[in-house]
């Protein structure tokens, strides 16, 4: 929302005759349409824009149509120029503006059309004086009778958080201060602070409905052997309820819209994760068995990625011969959540459900709730990814996590910042989440986490971190190979001891004071690679429309040695002098460093600093941009 929208089309038409083209747009569902007229930029190509000024969807669509007057007009110059006879050519003149006359009376500018009629006359008494204010009445009213419209095209105008937002992951029930008490939402709302100081504005719970007994997995995913297991949250529903109910140890729904509302006042939004599967003990499992596939035994197919098997989640069937009252049902799942203030939804494996379902319920809550937000956690086919976000999801979980050499990362970040990918899909980058582990992190280096961290917040505009597991550096994998975290939340309660001196907490402050600051960091756009002569460091600056905020960053990929090398700057392009110093003030510690021309030398020891970022500040800039 507040965005410019600017279409380009190519229209042209048989032979000479000039044309006109027009831009023309409306809100989804109102009945006026808003036009402009199209900039001609040469070689048959057109340009012109429109303001996304609310939230929702756009129509808008292309008419062109041939402009006989005009290309009267264009004639008759000619002709004058050459000295002909051009008495017939006026009377032809006079017969294309007395219709437009006619269009004038018929909109009920009768002014407007005794101006045409009387300089119709004239052209017809021969007076060749084309004016301005002839050519201005007659395009006033053009002959569109045989205009040509394209298809119709759809934009929509998302809240401003979709483009730039910091998710911060923790699961409630170990956000108690008491290692031998369940947590709770009120211990959340007491959570919201350190996440505030932390610069977060997107708090992502997972699950926090009941959770099934049967087949409940215990520690690092081996069947239960203890009753106080508190199982997999995403293995969603008890004898307490479903998707629209909430895990009693957790609290109440009271509780939870106090947590949502104790958030907004620190302009933080809650992102509930929605799970579209349910547990053998699930309500629906009894009451709806058609939304479920039956195998030919008679049991319900629970969920599989061969070998693994996951027998407490059984999948739903999109296509169940009663898919329309299941399709409704999971409808009224997130209208239920939007009841209770939740705007923003991370959605869990959306891949793996129907496109046709997704592509129907995005639009039917939009269209009533145009502030909502969709995360798609889709770490699957680029194709597939992309669909995702056509068919109506706001961001998407992404490859970064495995994008771990500069080169990846140059190649990766180009298809995702370039047409056609970056005109419908917004990449949200997370070093890790419960589910993954990165090998690069299992070196548990500080500095392999602070690069990530500082790639993750300034490659793109939507980041987030599992935290407090990564500002506290856990990286011990469940077993040699596997992503998965020993002893992972997913399974147990964990107690976390956020004041530990070893946390990454102050840089992720610094980071994200960093993003808030500085319009570059707030976009996907004009992210620029530059050349560096050390394979081990990755350079690239964002930079804002204007050049007045440029940001540099360089990481060393190197988690262990020292690395350093030059880098080569296009100052013109970045707007910065060519023949006088210019700061390098390193936002992550403050120091200034004092540099000229193109090549400038950086020395990263991760030892002491895995990153700078760089606000390249001009001569006679003082204080910082915010």
């Amino acid at each position: 929302m507040g965005d410019t929208l600017v279409v380009e089309a190519d229209a042209f038409g048989d032979g000479h005759d000039e044309i006109r083209v027009r831009l023309r747009w409306r809100r989804d569902g109102a009945g006026e349409w808003h036009e402009t007229e199209m900039e001609a930029l040469g070689n048959d190509r057109w340009r012109a824009a429109f303001k996304l000024a609310e939230l929702g969807q756009y129509e808008y669509s292309i008419a062109a149509w041939v402009d006989r007057f005009r290309t009267w007009q264009h004639d008759l110059a000619k002709r004058l120029e050459a000295g002909q006879d051009v008495r017939v050519d006026l009377l032809i003149g006079a017969e294309l503006v007395e219709p437009a006359a006619r269009r004038a009376e018929a909109a009920g500018t009768g002014r407007d059309a005794t101006q045409l009629g009387k300089l119709a006359e004239r052209l017809r008494a021969g007076k060749a004086d084309v004016s301005d204010r002839l050519v201005e009445l007659v395009e006033r009213y053009p002959d569109r009778s045989q205009q040509a419209t394209s298809n119709g095209f759809s934009v929509v105008a998302d809240p401003p958080h979709a483009r730039f937002s910091a998710w911060y992951e923790l699961f409630p029930r170990s956000a108690s201060p008491d290692a031998r008490r369940h947590g709770t939402f009120r211990d959340v709302v007491a959570r919201l602070p350190y996440v505030d100081r932390l610069g977060f504005n997107v708090l992502y719970l997972p699950p926090i409905h009941p959770i099934g007994r049967q087949y409940r997995k215990g520690p690092n995913n081996v069947a239960s052997q203890d009753p106080s297991d508190p199982g997999v949250p995403w293995a969603i529903g008890g004898p307490e309820g479903g998707h629209t109910a909430v895990h009693p140890e957790l609290g109440t729904l009271e509780d939870f819209r106090a947590l949502v509302a104790a958030a907004r006042k620190r302009k933080i939004e809650v992102a509930l994760d929605i799970a579209f599967q349910a547990s053998p003990d699930h309500p629906w499992v009894s009451e709806h068995p058609t939304w479920f596939r039956a195998r030919p035994d008679g049991t319900i197919q629970y969920a599989e990625n061969p070998p693994k098997k996951y027998q407490d989640i059984y999948p739903f069937d999109f296509e169940s011969e009663d898919w329309r009252g299941l399709w409704q049902a999971l409808n009224d799942v997130f209208r239920f959540w939007i009841d209770q203030g939740v705007t923003v939804f991370r959605v869990d494996n959306p891949h793996t459900k129907s496109f046709a379902f997704w592509e129907w319920c995005i639009a039917d809550l939009k269209a009533d709730h145009p502030e909502v937000l969709f995360l798609a956690e889709a770490f699957t086919r680029p194709k597939v990814m992309y669909r995702l976000a056509k068919v109506g999801f706001s961001q998407s979980y992404t490859y970064f996590t495995w994008r771990n050499s500069p080169a990846e990362l140059r190649e990766y970040l180009t298809e995702l910042t370039s047409p056609p990918v970056n005109q419908f899909f917004r990449p949200n980058f997370w070093p890790n989440t419960p589910d993954i582990l990165h090998a690069d992190l299992q070196v548990g280096t500080r500095a392999a986490f602070a690069a990530r961290l500082v790639l993750a917040a300034t490659l793109s505009s939507n980041f987030g971190i599992y935290g407090p597991v990564f500002e506290l550096l856990e990286h011990t994998p469940r077993e040699s190979g596997s992503e998965e975290y020993l002893n992972s939340e997913k399974y147990q309660q964990r107690q976390w001891d956020l004041d530990s001196p070893g946390s990454l907490a102050p840089l992720i402050r610094r980071v994200n004071a960093a993003r808030r600051e500085h319009p570059a960091l707030q976009t996907n756009e004009r992210l620029w690679f530059h050349l560096v002569d050390n394979d081990a460091l990755l350079a690239y600056t964002k930079n804002t429309a204007d050049q007045r905020d440029v940001l540099l960053t360089v990481v060393n990929m190197d988690y262990v040695a020292e690395q350093s090398g030059s880098v080569t700057l296009d100052l013109g392009g970045l707007g910065l002098p060519a023949d006088e110093p210019f700061e390098a003030v390193d936002l992550l510690d403050g120091q200034v460093y004092e540099w000229q021309g193109r090549r400038n030398w950086v020395v990263l020891d991760p030892a002491v600093r895995a990153a700078h970022l760089f606000w390249l500040r001009r001569p006679g800039t003082a204080g910082r941009r915010r």
